[in-house]
């Protein structure tokens, strides 16, 4: 429990910062899946799908939630799954 009124005021905001970046990683996790689905059915709408969740991701990064790395390598894979798409 917060003993002083700057620490209260930090834990409230700790809530509200939470539940959006919960909301945020969410958003950005069903961007990646919904992309790479996209890439494994071949359907025309992966390419867009892909656009969508780079997007995303580097948006994450920008907020500080996900590490640049970590983004990177998301960002790769799918590129790499949708040029082995356009291969075939």
């Amino acid at each position: 429990m917060a003993n002083t009124k700057s620490a209260e005021k930090a834990a409230r905001q700790a809530i509200k910062h939470r539940a959006r970046n919960v909301a945020l990683r969410s958003r950005s996790r069903s961007a990646i899946r919904d992309a790479g689905e996209a890439i494994a059915k071949g359907d025309k709408n992966a390419p867009a799908a892909y656009r969508k969740a780079t997007s995303t991701v580097d948006a994450m990064v920008n907020k500080g939630l996900v590490h640049k790395n970590k983004a990177a390598r998301h960002k790769s894979r799918l590129a790499a799954k949708l040029k082995k798409l356009a291969g075939k």
